[in-house]
This record gives C-alpha cells, structure tokens and sequence, in this order.
C-alpha cells in the first residue's frame, strides 16, 4: 500500500499542525491511549492527522479547521495498527487481495510475509507477483525474501533456485523488508557460503535477517546462528526455548496459527518467569480460512495471549511496537506518536480485542468488521497456472513397497495433533503376498511425494502414524516448502486416483474413497492459490475437512498437518521426491529398518 509521503518530505507539515499553523486532516477526539511507548493507558487524548501521519497526540483543539473531519474515539482504545511479523499469505490459500479483505476488518494494517511457498513453485517471478499486487491493496504488504528455496538443497527437488544473486538483487526493493526465515541453521553455525552471503546482503543493506531454529538447543549452536545476525525466530515451542532467545536479544515469535497451537507453552517465558516482553512477539505463521473468518487474525492470537495471563497492553505491544524495531521500522510505524504513519485502531472491549474502526494512513478503510475501500480486480497470468506436471498417470505400481517374510521393520513418522514436529518410529508391519501396506490397526497410513515440477519422476515412498485414517486416500500440492504433490492414503489404488485428479485440476486438496473423489478444492496459481473469495473457500475447506472426518481422521486442520510431511527441516524424520530424510542427523534413511 503506497498512500504516505516519507517523513523527510513532512517535517514541515507536520510541525506546523501541531502548532495549529495548518489544520489536520483528522482528529480522533477523546480516545483512551494504548500507549505502548510507556506501557499506559491515557485517558481523553487526541490524535491530529495531517497526510497520512501523525502531528500531535495530546489537546488537538487549536489543530481542527472548517475541513478537518472529527471522530469522537470518546468510547474506544486507540491502538496502533497490528502488525504480523511472520506470515505465509499462501497458507491461507488466497491472493494477496483477497487475504487483505479478511484481515483487515480485523484490526491487521501491515503484514511481513515471506512467499517462499509461492517461490518454490515460479521462483522470483512468483515472488513478484504478490509484491505487486500488495501494493494495491489496502494493506501494508512487506516481503521477507524468501532465503531457503529449496529449503533444504541436495534432500528435494523444487520448482526454482534461489541463492545470493537473488537475494542481493532484491534487496533494493522498497516492499523487502529483510530475509525469509533461514531454516538452513546448519548452513548457518557450520559456514557455508551461500547461506552467509544471503545474510550478508541483507545486513549489507540494513535490513532484517528472520530466523527459523527449530532444535531444542540453547547453547553454541543458537549463539552461532544469533552472531551471525538472525534477528527472530518463530520455531520455538517450549516456553525455554523462547525465554533463552529472548536473553540473547532474538525476538521470539510466539505462533498461534490453524493448526500449530504453540502459544500456551511458549508465553510462559514471559507470564511465569516475569521477564520483559520487549523481544516477544505474536505472529500466526499459517492460518486457513476458516480461522480468519471464525476466529479472526492478530485479533485472536492478542486474545489468546490475554487468556494465558498476558496483560492487554503488553499483548498489544507484542504485535505493534515489537514488531517495528523487529524489522527497523520504528520510525514510521508500530506506536501512536508524533511523526509516525496514522495506522490507528479504535477498540471498543481492550480484553475481546473488539475491533470496530481501522484506519491506515489516516484513511478509515474498515468499519463495524466491513471494508469500506474497494479493492482492485486481479488476473493473474498462464504461466502462474496448470504447474503440476508429472510425466505420466500415476498407478497402484507407483506405491508398492515390496518386503520379503511375514513382518517388515519400517521407518514411520509419527504426527502429532497441532504440532509441527514428528517423531522418528520403527513399527512392525504385516507383510502381506510380498507387499508391506497401511495399516489401520496401528494407525499407519501410506505416505508418498511426486516431484511436479519439471516431471522427473522421482519420488518418495514411506509410512505416516497418527492420522486415524480408516479407508480412501488425501493429497496435496501444498506440501512445505518443495510443494511437490503429496499423497497419503490406505490403499495404492485411491492414492493414484488422488493424485491423477489433482494434477488435472492445477494442483489444489483432494479427498477420494473407494475411486470417488468426496472434495476437492483447485488451487489453480501455483498449485498453492485461487483467486476465489475467502467465504468461497471456506466452504470447500469445510467440504474437506467432512470429507477427511469420512475417512477417518478429526484432527485439527489435518491438510495442515499433512503438508509438513515433506519439509526436511523439521524434526524428526520426514519425507521428499529423494525419499526420508532423518532431520536430526541430516541424511537419506532407508524406509526399511534393520
């Protein structure tokens, strides 16, 4: 959103509102003050707005004119706009336009999202795409260039290359706010070049490096990644993790989002060892429709962290204030204070995080939960489309594990319900005329993963336990971070059916049973996105969801869940087009254990 002058081109507006020299645009009259300089709340202040930003907080009487328009915030919190300092727009499965539609009614006024779904699949190309359409919407859109594409080279295969070249290059752009979480933190503490070169450029250009340290280690290997300039990270999920990060100056994202439902552990770095929350913040990380029209954005996690026993300022510090000197934006954004950029809320209940006026740029753009700004039409091109390319039509061949003797010892990831990580299992499996299958009575589904982009052929094979699956088969083109096609089923001959019919329709979530497709939802950009409205794909996000309770499982956001099967920087063993991956020792691990 490009809608404010920059402060150098201001300074002498702005001075002279606030002597009552000039009149304000605005003045929101009589609010109470969340101000999360001083930690309070100050009672009957003013705000005056000139051009987009702010002249005075305070008495602002001698700055209203005959054309200064007045809102009387005498029965609201004014708040700054909420920031989120960690966010895949993909996961949500909308356009950028879209997903602005849904959020901001709900109090968020600026985003930093890191599109490596979207870069994984078209490369820069694709980045740009949603680069250029957030500047149109009414939403602050700020990109963490994606850092890890893939996230893990040498174990996947994705759809683009991304290295320092890339990075350097992009870092010239004003919608860049930093880099992409570096998920490759071996790449980080053991030196390698390209890794350091990407985080060279971006401290090079004084921008943000965003982190992702997932081990639960609070020692060397974290002062190493920290030293070398990783400024957050979003991994934590236990409440040592996020206070160690914290101590050594790292901002600690504390997630909330559909299905990783971190935040009641790791908060309690703050509520139960009473330490400062001035490096904490909130951010949802992945969020599904669903929730953003049922729970809402930042608006629910702020709640959320109020029900653990934040207070409410300090919950609204950690998704204003913290977030800007995250990203060293301070200047411009993250408080209600002279000279910064009018992203204001009014807020009716401070402890329900009721959001009832969003104003950004000192514009009211949302009201009573309603957009009231237009947002513009989007097309997006061919090229975007029809990326699910495989080769050939998959086959029940295409599955078969085949095993010698009446048991097998096999490799299995066990899930767990809104968690990110898996553990590394070894089961016994029947091994029934040759073959090793799901089996239902141990909970084992089959799991399989397709490389789609440039039709190689490779593949993955192996098992998944804690789904509940009891028949028919799932799958998905969104599956973190390669989004090669993923497939999980108890029997071969759904699963092909699975994976055939999405590849037909662009890439998308599928659920069949018994060579019957019960829901599908076509995510035709990239295999990741449609352009649908957020309403239309909750309903078919809740025709899967059925569809997934039909065969068995009731978990939370199990696609969720499912498309982190495939991500090798994860713990403890997961699967690629190259085959598992054990992620705590970093190597191929036969699907077969002695």
């Amino acid at each position: 959103m490009r809608d404010v002058a920059p402060l150098h081109e201001m300074t002498k507006q702005l001075s002279l509102v606030a002597m009552g020299l000039e009149k304000a645009d605005l003045v929101l009259k009589g609010g109470k003050l969340v101000n999360v300089n001083t930690h309070e709340i100050m009672p009957n202040i003013d705000v005056a707005i000139a051009g987009g930003r702010i002249a005075l907080v305070g008495d602002a009487t001698h700055t209203i004119g005959e054309n200064t328009r007045v809102v009387d915030a005498s029965n609201y919190y004014m708040t700054p706009g909420f920031m989120d300092g960690h966010i895949h727009v993909e996961s949500s499965m909308l356009s950028v336009t879209q997903y602005s539609k849904t959020v901001v009614p709900r109090g968020t006024t600026a985003i930093f999202m890191d599109p490596h779904e979207i870069a994984n699949v078209l490369g820069v190309d694709g980045v740009k795409l949603m680069i250029t359409e957030g500047k149109d919407v009414p939403l602050r859109v700020y990109v963490a260039m994606p850092s890890c594409v893939p996230a893990a080279p040498g174990f996947e295969d994705a759809g683009a290359v991304l290295g320092p070249k890339e990075i350097e290059e992009s870092m010239a752009l004003d919608e860049v706010a930093g880099l992409g979480e570096m998920m490759n933190f071996p790449g980080v503490v053991y030196g390698d070049d390209n890794v350091h070169a990407e985080i060279a450029a971006t401290l090079k250009a004084g921008k943000c490096v965003t982190g992702h340290f997932s081990l639960p280690e609070t020692g060397k290997m974290l002062n190493a990644y920290i030293a070398a300039g990783c400024r957050s990270c979003h991994e934590s999920v236990r409440q040592e993790d996020s206070l160690a990060k914290m101590r050594l100056g790292m901002y600690a994202k504390l997630r909330e989002g559909s299905a990783w439902h971190d935040l009641k552990e790791v908060v309690k770095a703050i509520t139960e060892n009473k330490v400062s929350s001035r490096f904490a913040i909130l951010i949802s990380d992945d969020t599904h429709p669903d929730t953003l029209i049922n729970a809402g954005h930042l608006d629910h996690i702020v709640r959320r962290a109020i029900e653990e026993g934040v207070d409410p300022i300090t919950a609204i510090e950690m998704v204003t204030i913290n977030v800007a000197e995250c990203f060293f934006m301070g200047k411009d954004f993250g408080s209600i204070a002279p000279g910064k950029v009018a992203d204001i809320l009014l807020i009716s209940d401070l402890t329900k995080v009721k959001v009832d006026q969003v104003f950004i740029g000192g514009k009211l753009v949302a009201n009573e939960g309603r957009m009231t700004v237009k947002t513009p039409d989007v097309t997006y091109p061919d090229w975007s489309k029809n990326t699910v390319k495989l080769g050939k039509s998959l086959t029940k061949e295409d599955f078969l594990l085949k095993a010698s003797g009446e048991t097998a010892k096999v490799r299995v990831m066990e899930i767990e319900e809104a968690k990110v990580g898996t553990k590394h299992k070894v089961l016994e499996l029947p091994v029934i005329d040759g073959l090793v299958t799901a089996n239902k009575e141990q909970d084992v589904a089959k799991v399989a993963i397709f490389e789609r982009h440039k039709a190689t052929g490779t593949r993955g094979l192996g098992f998944v336990k804690g789904f509940k699956l009891q028949t028919g088969a799932v799958a998905s083109t969104v599956a973190h971070d390669s989004h090669n096609l993923l497939i999980v089923g108890m029997n071969d001959e759904d699963m092909a059916l699975a994976g055939n019919e999405l590849a037909k329709a662009g890439g998308g979530m599928i659920a069949v049973k018994g060579g019957k497709v019960l829901a599908l939802l076509s995510l035709p950009i990239a295999g990741l996105l449609t352009d649908s409205s957020v309403e239309e794909v909750e309903e078919k996000v809740k025709a899967l969801d059925q569809a997934w309770k039909e065969l068995g499982c009731d978990l939370i956001s199990p696609f969720m869940t499912m498309a982190l099967l495939g991500l090798p920087v994860l713990p403890e063993l997961r699967i690629t087009n190259h085959g598992l991956v054990d992620t705590v020792n970093f190597k191929f691990v036969d699907v077969f254990a002695k």
